[in-house]
């Protein structure tokens, strides 16, 4: 069966005071003249948009807009200008929600509130990966509501943000800075975390492909663990592993879980593959030789070929990392093969981990100047 296409992103931006500046006492960008951007914000949406990786949608409250307060000729030349503007620097918004009402009037699509987001709440997107990104508590809240996190563009010393707040917890990041936001975004689209826990283990994994979270692992089998730790040393990602297993039974649900684990947390930070290489090594490891060829193309092929002669490696045996890949190539959706050769099993199974840790790093490698996906399908 071939997999689900994974659920869809989004960036809920706000318009003013996070786009364009807000002026002071009325509040209202009604004239040309009052049209100005935020400092670093075209260029920061602009990386963003490159990035791919999520819809663009303004979420705006215009107290009044279409009243004699506010009336809609004043409103409509500026923010064009505005969106002319980006779209020259490559910028689009996928979805302009817009809410008129009054602060006294309540209405349910007033942000915080979710009226104006039926669309997104439907299932199609992964609100949980997703972000709102504003300068005020509410825009905060609005994130705690929609299950989305919150980026706040203000500086933190002066305008920290109350831990009593609704939206505290939903808030990741508050920067005064645009450039501090792309980079946090650009980074945090190559991340993803995986809970497993069953009958026979609990596991808790994160992992960032861009390598800028923290390395630890612990799955109860030393050996294990240092063949675990040899993919972030040679691939460039950073993995953090807890693994509490059956041992009294033995190795086997232990190495399968954090197999499937790893393999879904790897699909889940790649995304929809855009700008990856795709595939990828083979490498001695003294008198050993390790072959891996790997192919995120989508679909599961897995090939073993690795003679050991003895039953256990340190506290694994040897028989269960036929297992492990197979179970891993599974759960990333990926071509895997491997063969190695050598006479010590120790440094056999470690040309393996370590071949496999540096096909791993040149099939995720992604050109940040290009958007294209590595298939004549149009899908991976």
């Amino acid at each position: 069966m071939p997999a689900d296409p994974p659920k869809k992103k989004a960036l809920f931006i706000d318009r003013d005071g996070t786009i364009i500046a807000e002026p002071p006492v009325d509040y209202q960008v009604d004239s040309l003249e009052k049209l100005s951007f935020v400092p670093g914000a075209i260029s920061g949406l602009a990386s963003l948009a490159r990035l791919g990786e999520y819809e663009f949608v303004m979420a705006s409250n215009q107290d009044g807009l279409g009243t004699a307060s506010f009336p809609e000729e004043t409103f409509w030349p500026a923010h064009n200008k505005m969106l002319e503007t980006l779209a020259g620097e490559g910028v689009r918004f996928d979805d302009q929600l817009i809410d008129r009402s009054l602060p006294e009037d309540n209405a349910p699509t007033r942000k915080p509130r979710t009226g104006m987001f039926g669309k997104y709440l439907s299932g199609d997107y992964d609100l949980a990966q997703s972000y709102v990104i504003g300068d005020r508590d509410t825009d905060a809240e609005l994130a705690h509501h929609l299950g989305a996190r919150a980026i706040l563009l203000r500086d933190p010393q002066t305008a920290p943000l109350s831990p009593e707040s609704p939206g505290a917890a939903a808030c990741v990041l508050i920067t005064p800075r645009w450039a501090e936001v792309a980079e946090f975004l650009r980074r945090s689209a190559r991340r993803a975390t995986v809970q497993r826990r069953t009958a026979e283990t609990d596991i808790e994994l994160s992992l960032d492909l861009d390598g800028a979270g923290e390395t630890r692992i612990d799955s109860g089998l030393k050996f294990f663990d240092h063949m675990l730790s040899q993919l972030p040393h040679h691939s460039g990602i950073s993995l953090a592993l807890r693994c509490r297993g059956d041992l009294e039974v033995d190795e086997h649900h232990s190495m399968e879980d954090v197999a499937i684990a790893l393999g879904e947390a790897l699909a889940r930070a790649l995304g929809d593959k855009r700008g990856i290489e795709r595939y990828g090594f083979a490498l001695p490891m003294d008198e050993s030789e390790a072959l891996v060829l790997l192919d995120f193309g989508g679909r599961a092929d897995f090939a073993w070929d690795v003679p050991f002669t003895r039953e256990y490696v340190g506290d694994t045996p040897t028989e269960m990392y036929k297992h492990f890949f197979q179970s891993l190539a599974v759960a990333m959706r990926c071509n895997l093969h491997i063969r190695a050769r050598g006479e010590n099993n120790h440094h056999l199974i470690e040309g393996v981990f370590k071949a496999f840790a540096r096909s791993l790093r040149a099939a995720i490698r992604r050109d940040v100047f290009s958007q294209a996906l590595p298939s004549s399908k149009g899908l991976l």
